[in-house]
């Protein structure tokens, strides 16, 4: 095979130790072939990163094994053009599984040219994707909570969700602290209600009127200020997450225009997929990497299951709820109504998922080109094919026992 990389590196990369082996053309366009192991320690990785710019090398390449390569990458990514791979995409012949091996084979491959890089964004973008990811977790655990101190509730016969929409209101707090010491009767309870639960007072009487045992007291009480700390962690990473997206401002503005996407989606998307769409060739090709379009499983002319990747799960949870959300709102658009169409016929899930994949490519083009989200109306799927439209209408009238007669409108 031709020689595409005349001197490069392959990184064997685990939590204690980093195998690295030169590989670069000896005599006769042979390679050449030195191996060595440093540990994963910032002093080891200068150590690393010394002895493979004074070998010549120009390129680097590592496993994304678990987070233990992003140490490495930020020691070698300014020294070398470095390069992140997925295990999946390289593995060797079974049975040659050493360390050494595994780091030759890394930089085999990466000296023909056989290597396809993942996407790493840049420092900036990192540091958001990690912090946002952290609070993606902080509001799971909340609304975990949220989700366990409901079933305490509800497994002592209090039907609080019942009868109030939001039982973590100004209202529904106020009655789960009341609940909490214990020392009110139901009716005074009931009587924390504002605004329009006030109007309930007698259901929320009956929903109330139950004994609470010490234990149950003891877990609300500890829920409850589990929450709140959970809220208080989420006002202050939004605060610092606002710091960090400042500098793309204008990128979030542009993509809060799409119907669904508020702030934190908006950031969300950001932090997974960066600003510079120049990363991935086309929408299809960040549409696949995001795991939101068919997979291919053919053989023999014979179509498989064409299930969606995984993917970004961070990017793809995001972009459904988006889905999800722009569906509920009154008057809808282009994407709701696309989603109520695909929902009758494939299912709430199947629908969430095909929209979002129509968001994402137009976050592409939208970030590509600086351009703002151009709503096309609920009607456009209608002008889109007129006479398939019509046809449709008129046999569901015919099913109805009405006869029906299309005459051209005058202009």
């Amino acid at each position: 095979m031709e020689v595409i990389v005349a001197c490069c590196a392959g990184l064997d990369v685990h939590q204690a130790s980093v195998v690295a082996c030169v590989n670069s053309s000896g005599g006769g366009g042979r390679s050449h072939k030195e191996v060595r192991t440093f540990g994963t320690m910032h002093d080891d990785l200068i150590a690393l990163r010394d002895w493979l710019q004074g070998a010549g090398v120009t390129l680097v390449a590592m496993e994304s094994t678990g987070v233990y390569w992003k140490p490495v990458y930020e020691a070698l990514e300014d020294a070398f053009e470095t390069i992140v791979v997925n295990a999946q995409h390289i593995k060797n012949v079974p049975g040659r599984k050493t360390d050494v091996k595994d780091c030759e084979w890394i930089s085999d491959l990466l000296r023909h040219g056989l290597i396809r890089p993942g996407f790493v964004p840049p420092r900036p973008i990192r540091a958001l994707r990690e912090l946002n990811r952290y609070r993606r977790k902080v509001a799971q655990g909340q609304a975990g909570e949220r989700n366990r101190l409901i079933k305490v509730l509800e497994t002592a016969g209090i039907k609080l969700a019942g009868v109030a929409s939001d039982v973590f209101g100004v209202s529904g707090r106020a009655m789960i602290r009341a609940l909490i010491e214990g020392e009110d009767t139901a009716e005074a309870m009931a009587g924390l209600a504002r605004g329009k639960l006030r109007r309930k007072r007698a259901d929320l009487a009956r929903a109330l009127d139950v004994p609470l045992q010490l234990h149950q007291r003891f877990m609300l009480r500890t829920q409850l200020a589990r929450i709140e700390q959970a809220e208080a962690e989420l006002e202050r990473i939004d605060a610092m997450l606002s710091e960090m997206i400042a500098p793309y401002d204008h990128y979030v503005g542009l993509l809060i225009s799409i119907p669904g996407i508020d702030w934190i989606n908006a950031v969300t998307i950001i932090a997974e997929i960066g600003v510079d769409m120049s990363m991935f060739a086309s929408p299809a090709h960040l549409a696949s990497w995001a795991g939101l379009c068919p997979g291919n499983n053919e053989s023999a002319g014979k179509k498989r299951s064409g299930k969606s990747r995984k993917g970004n799960a961070v990017l793809k949870t995001a972009l459904v709820s988006a889905v999800i959300t722009g569906s509920r709102r009154r008057g809808g658009g282009y994407l709701a109504e696309k989603y109520r169409r695909l929902t009758a016929r494939r299912g709430k899930l199947r629908a969430a998922v095909a929209v979002a994949h129509k968001i994402l490519v137009s976050v592409w083009h939208m970030l590509r080109n600086g351009t703002f989200y151009q709503e096309l109306g609920a009607g456009f799927l209608d002008r889109l094919d007129r006479e398939r439209t019509a046809k449709h209408l008129v046999r569901r009238l015919a099913n109805m026992g009405f006869e029906v007669q299309l005459q051209q409108k005058a202009a």
